[in-house]
Order: C-alpha cells, then structure tokens, then sequence
C-alpha cells in the first residue's frame, strides 16, 4: 500500500459541493481508500485569467495502485464531473481539479506526472491544507509543517 497526498479545487458552480462529490468519487474507487479530507480554503486565483476564488482541500489517501494509474483515474473523475481539459484555457476557471502532489516519496518526472509536484511548496492553497492533514509528511528532510511555517498566507481563508 501506498500513501499519497492530493490536492483539490473548484471555482465554477457550488464549489464545495464539487470537492466533496471528487472526494466521494476517489473513495469509490477501486484500490483508493480516503484517510483524510482537509477544511476547504476560500483562496485567489493564480495566474493571468480574471475568474472567481477558488475552494481548495487536500485529500490523504492510501491505494494499491502506482502513480500513473492513480493519475489516470483522478482525470477520468474530473472528466465525469464535467471538466474538459482539451478545451480548457490554461489556468483558467474549472468545475475540478485533481492533482497528485505527493505519492510516497517518489520522485518521477514523465509526460503526463512530475512527483513531487514541481510548485506546490510555492502555493499556500496546496500546502496550507496540506498540513492540516499530514503536517508530519516529510520532503527533502523537511515536514510540510516546517515547509508552510514561512510560507505567505495572505489570500487563504477557511471556507
């Protein structure tokens, strides 16, 4: 078994509802069993798209399946739940998004996954939930508590 941790988010619709129906959606999933859903965090969008706040969370699982196939299914809910990828603008809004951040501590770096993600200790919305779900996960010789402590919070509100 392996362990990951997840970040999700919404800014079209009922964005709360959106995370929690991605949440149910990876817990009926055949070799991932949910551990752990953060609060979800009101956050400002990045990137140079105007669009709504976001909801952000961070999902703790534990699964048997292997990073890529973990990924294929984390796209295959987003697609059910409405999301068009090939047709989305870069960094524009979206109903969900689902990205693997952390999956043990692999290191990879392939077409369609890098793990670690290559930005999340840049972005308060990902590892602020983060630590509230796994404070004691350590990358690079540091935990994600002692990554966030100096992190800039501004813009990040418990929804």
């Amino acid at each position: 078994m392996s362990e990951a941790l997840l970040s999700i988010g919404s800014n079209i619709g009922d964005r709360a509802a959106n995370l929690m129906e991605a949440v149910r959606r990876l817990g009926s999933e055949q070799g991932i069993t949910v551990k752990a859903v953060s609060p979800f965090y009101r956050t400002a969008p990045v990137g140079p798209v105007v669009q709504d706040d976001f909801i952000n969370g961070a999902v703790r699982i534990t699964t048997e399946l292997q990073p890529e196939e973990l990924m294929r299914r984390c796209l295959a809910i987003e697609a059910q739940m409405g999301r068009d990828r090939a047709n989305a603008v870069r960094w524009g809004p979206r109903l969900i998004d689902i990205d693997i951040i952390l999956f043990d501590d692999i290191s990879m770096h392939t077409d369609t996954l890098d793990l670690p993600h290559p930005r999340f200790r840049e972005r308060a919305f990902v590892l602020v939930p983060m630590v509230d779900i796994a404070p004691e996960w350590v990358v690079a010789g540091q935990t994600l508590a002692d990554l966030s402590s100096t992190m800039d919070r501004a813009g990040i509100e418990r929804a």
